[in-house]
């Protein structure tokens, strides 16, 4: 659907590529033990997010298609490459002998996956790209990068072939965003309003855990913030507006 890199995608690669070659080359980072029961115990959550995560992304593109029927074989794709990250992040869990929580990981997923379900049921597409595009997306980009550096040696080896896929293929939504902005400009600021909140929230809720792996909140929220207004930019939204919609995460 879309062949062509632009300037900015490939500065996105470059960008990445750099952060993927200085995670395989160890400065002076402290790992975490990755054999203690404090670890394992906060691992069990945090890669029930994940594996959940690339869930909520494989329903959310197959509903998707239901908006937009004739772009079903694009969107299968997707949720397909959604599927192989999830099995690559149980297996993650398998290789520490962790159980992930998955209870908790819906729990942490339901507010924002029940404000998918509302949208989807009313129709509202750009609202359900948002959600899934935009903010799952940069959420999971951003937590990959951090957890890269500090990641026990087989899951950052996983992690590193997750982010590589989700970077060289353009981002699905934020391509419709782009050719649709002038009819749905008004109704994408509206659901950021409602939706982007909830990242902060889960940030601050998964921040202790985060910090027993040696990924800090601050850095997180960092990077989350970066991701998400280089999407809104790459949609063709001014400085303005973007600050607009970022002033949401601090309300």
């Amino acid at each position: 659907m879309h062949n062509e890199l632009k300037i900015t995608d490939m500065q996105t690669l470059e960008s990445n590529k750099k952060n993927i070659e200085e995670s395989t080359n160890p400065i002076s980072l402290d790992l975490p033990d990755f054999t203690t029961d404090s670890y394992k115990d906060a691992y069990s959550r945090i890669n029930a997010i994940v594996i959940e995560g690339e869930q909520e992304a494989h329903d959310n593109y197959i509903s998707i298609a239901t908006l937009i029927p004739n772009e079903l074989e694009e969107l299968t794709k997707l949720a397909r490459m959604e599927m192989k990250h999830k099995k690559g992040f149980t297996a993650c869990g398998r290789n520490l002998g962790v159980v992930a929580d998955m209870e908790f990981a819906k729990k942490f997923f339901s507010k924002l996956h029940g404000n998918f379900q509302v949208a989807l049921e009313k129709g509202n597409l750009t609202t359900c790209l948002l959600i899934q595009a935009i903010l799952i997306e940069a959420f999971a980009i951003s937590a990959y990068n951090v957890y890269i550096r500090v990641a026990d040696p087989f899951a950052k080896k996983i992690t590193e072939g997750v982010v590589k896929d989700e970077y060289l293929h353009l981002n699905y939504g934020q391509e419709w965003l782009k050719e649709n902005l002038s009819t749905c400009k008004e109704e994408l600021m509206e659901a950021n309003k409602v939706n982007l909140p909830l990242i902060k929230k889960m940030l601050d809720e998964v921040a202790d855990d985060a910090s027993v792996l040696a990924m800090d909140r601050e850095e997180l929220m960092e990077e989350f913030m970066i991701a998400y207004q280089d999407t809104l930019m790459e949609i063709g939204l001014d400085n303005r507006e973007i600050a607009r919609m970022a002033m949401a995460a601090i309300v």
